[in-house]
């Protein structure tokens, strides 16, 4: 006898009740009928039902599941204090999968016997299931809506009485169960309409494309129960879907060919796409899976279509939980799509509006020159930074004021020229004059220019100031950037210091970290208070060693030794300062602490090369800077401190050449982000203290034993080498980072030809 038979009966429906008991199951079914009936969610039902069938089987536990007819699942209900939680499974899965489709009840003596069984649940709760009696749920139309499922009867086994009763009991309440489901399930659309009414309200009202985006993709999200969703739209310029993902400083635009892939094909064709199994679809492209490790199981892909019929884009869903997405999904995501097709024209057009003003107010404040304005009423409407930095005055003191009231005193007579500017339409100009403000004289090149619109209508006039206080103003720029020492030097060589050359340097870059984390704390007159404390105690240690300040690029610091002017041991004074930064930044910390501040910290990359300096800009707008190859080695070994947990790293190309004797460990050989060819690179680690790293000298070369012993694919007498650092120095990271590179290569060996090189994926 098969296996099924010895531990599952088949019962039919109906089993004939003994007279003497037809009362007393009258009774009870009259209760479930009165009980049920009074109840007005399913919630209610199901728990009152749950009840009485456990009850009346004597079963220490029970289910009761319904069935859901758009996803093919069976769900129960557990409810605990005012949260209900839902278990789903497919409605072909275990015993009650079985009695679904069958229509025909079971009683399991030995559940761990049956083929039916799934014994996940009860090796994730600890329950032990011994019998199990599950019968089908029927309306009085012979229509099957769900199962009830009773365990471990209280007194030996169940049987076919219990059976015969709990189907009767069941299908009693099975009309008032339908009745209730209909309601929820009419109450639920009703919300959900409700809902995706405000929500398309409340979106179309936003104009930021960037923010529009994000909102569209995550509420699309929510509303099909997706994994992920991206919203393309087309850029007529070059023919390419893009999209914005992420927010923030971190949002990246991703762009390709607007006839590839599958949103490619929705939007080429205007019809919508639902794939069940991605992969076995020809048009879809694997190889963003490969890249990013995702696995994309079912896709859903409709066309934005405006208001004059045309695709504007495509918007895709990605791995709806709980099975594939269905005709429904399809159609609110479409009805979701074309209601934000509007939204998403006007937030286009606002952008481009925004854009073009951002570039016109941009072009402004990076002139050099003074640039202001005044309306057709002779009031000052606008002065960029520049001319508010020439006039050394703040905007407060500049706009809003009347011309005649701003141009006093001894500039009374630029009034004159105004009004000729006015009255004739013609360019002035007046060369090498003196401009008063706050008692302050400045030599500038001044003109006036009318501002006329295309129509002729005159709008009023345009002062240009340009400032031609130039060695001072040079001399004062300069001793900003480097030691006033080096910027006498520079000054006394003239031109040809100053024009583009190839010079061999070494190039420091420094970085504040988790400085995203300290603005949101700080606000943005702490964060201004904060880097202004920062960057005075850091140039002071670049220009101490006579290091040439290039540039700050938010709270990163780029510096330079050996340009404009060369010393013999560049390279050590470029390492001194980086040691001194680190000191110095412990002491402030030190400081901070005592005043109850959180402290900071910061990566610094050394690299020496070959680079490319001088004047690099426009014929209007010129900067003394470095580039090459170079410059971008010593800015990837400043981020390589993050996953080195390190703050200090030099390439080879610096440590060769230093004279000075350091404490320095060779961590590694990577091929950093954008390169092909493998650079070593060291640690520094002279800015410790005995209390900040113990034991140095002996971890060092404990560490360096170990990083050759790697290399050879040693394995296990590498995590030897770095466990003994770490029982030297507990808060050795990068000793640890080796230990988890070595467990890995243990059960991942690389193949024969690894030489050691670690290939970096982030800059």
């Amino acid at each position: 006898m098969a296996e099924s038979d010895q531990n599952s009966t088949n019962v039919p429906p109906h089993y004939v009740i003994q007279p003497q008991k037809q009362v007393q199951h009258l009774e009870m079914l009259l209760n479930i009928t009165r009980t049920v009936a009074g109840m007005e969610t399913v919630d209610e039902v199901l728990h009152a039902l749950l009840e009485m069938t456990m009850r009346e089987t004597l079963a220490t536990r029970g289910s009761i599941f319904l069935h859901d007819e758009r996803t093919g699942e069976l769900y129960s209900r557990i409810s605990k204090g005012n949260l209900t939680r839902e278990i789903r499974m497919l409605d072909s899965k275990g015993i009650a999968g079985k009695v679904f489709h069958s229509g025909e009840g079971m009683i399991i003596h030995n559940a761990y016997a049956s083929e039916f069984f799934n014994r996940e649940i009860d090796e994730s709760t600890g329950f032990i299931t011994k019998n199990i009696l599950c019968a089908p749920i029927r309306t009085v139309r012979g229509e099957i809506i769900g199962v009830a499922q009773m365990l471990n009867k209280v007194k030996g086994r169940f049987c076919k009485k219990d059976l015969t009763l709990l189907e009767i009991m069941t299908s009693q309440a099975a009309i008032t169960l339908q009745n209730r489901q209909f309601v929820e399930h009419a109450r639920k659309e009703h919300d959900r309409e409700l809902e995706f009414l405000d929500l398309v309200s409340d979106i179309t009202a936003e104009l930021d494309l960037g923010v529009l985006l994000q909102r569209v993709m995550r509420e699309a999200t929510r509303m099909l129960n997706a994994d992920r969703s991206t919203l393309f739209l087309n850029d007529d310029s070059t023919n390419e879907l893009w999209s914005q993902v992420g927010e923030g400083l971190n949002a990246v635009q991703i762009r390709f060919p607007s006839h590839l892939g599958i949103a490619g094909s929705v939007y080429t064709s205007g019809k919508s796409m639902n794939i069940p199994y991605a992969y076995a679809d020809l048009r879809f492209n694997p190889a963003f899976d490969k890249q990013t490790g995702y696995f994309t199981r079912s896709i859903l892909c409709v066309p934005v279509v405006n208001k004059k019929g045309k695709v504007i884009g495509v918007t895709q869903s990605l791995n709806k939980k709980g099975g594939p997405f269905n005709d429904e999904d399809e159609s609110r995501l479409r009805a979701f799509t074309s209601q934000i097709a509007i939204a998403l024209e006007n937030a286009k057009l606002f952008n481009s509006v925004q854009d073009i003003k951002n570039y016109n107010e941009s072009m402004l404040e990076s002139m050099s020159n003074g640039v202001m304005t005044l309306d057709e009423k002779g009031k000052i409407v606008t002065c960029n930074a520049a001319g508010l930095r020439i006039l050394r005055l703040g905007e407060s003191a500049v706009i809003n004021h009347a011309a005649q009231d701003f141009f006093a005193n001894s500039n009374v007579w630029i009034l004159d020229k105004i009004k000729r500017v006015e009255e004739t339409g013609v360019i002035d100009m007046a060369t090498d004059v003196a401009l008063h403000f706050d008692g302050d004289a400045i030599s500038a090149n001044l003109s006036i220019l009318p501002l006329v619109s295309h129509e002729g209508k005159k709008l009023g006039t345009m002062l240009m100031i340009e400032d031609i206080s130039s060695e001072k103003r040079m001399r004062a720029t300069i001793t900003k950037h480097m030691d006033p020492g080096v910027a006498d030097q520079l000054l006394a060589g003239g031109d040809d210091i100053l024009g583009g050359r190839s010079t061999k340097a070494t190039v420091l870059f420094s970085d504040i970290r988790s400085f995203t984390t300290l603005t949101e704390e700080l606000g943005a007159q702490g964060t201004v208070h904060l880097l202004n404390e920062y960057f005075t105690l850091m140039v002071e240690c670049i220009q101490d060693e006579g290091g040439m300040l290039d540039k700050f690029i938010g709270d990163a610091i780029m510096a330079a030794f050996g340009v404009p002017v060369a010393h013999d041991d560049d390279e050590d004074r470029a390492l001194r300062c980086a040691i001194r930064m680190q000191t110095d930044l412990r002491s402030w910390n030190e400081r901070r602490a005592m005043e109850g501040k959180q402290a900071v910290d910061i990566g610094i990359g050394l690299n020496t090369d070959t680079i490319v300096t001088g004047n690099i800009g426009s014929p209007k707008r010129m900067d003394y800077t470095m580039i090459g190859d170079g410059v971008n080695l010593a800015s990837r070994l400043e981020s390589a401190c993050k996953q080195y947990a390190s703050r200090i790293l030099i390439s080879e190309n610096t440590r060769k050449l230093l004279k000075g004797i350091y404490r320095i460990r060779d961590i590694d050989m990577v091929v950093v982000k954008g390169k092909t060819e493998p650079v070593r690179i060291f640690e520094v680690l002279d800015y410790h203290t005995e209390a900040s790293f113990p034991n140095l000298m002996d971890a060092v070369n404990q560490f360096n034993d170990g990083v050759v012993k790697y290399r050879k694919k040693q394995w296990p007498l590498a995590i030897k080498a770095f466990e003994r650092v770490l029982a030297m120095h507990a808060q050795d990271r990068l000793s640890q980072i080796y230990i988890d590179r070595c467990l890995h290569f243990q059960h991942n060996p690389p193949p024969a030809a690894w030489d050691g090189v670690w290939v970096m994926t982030s800059k």
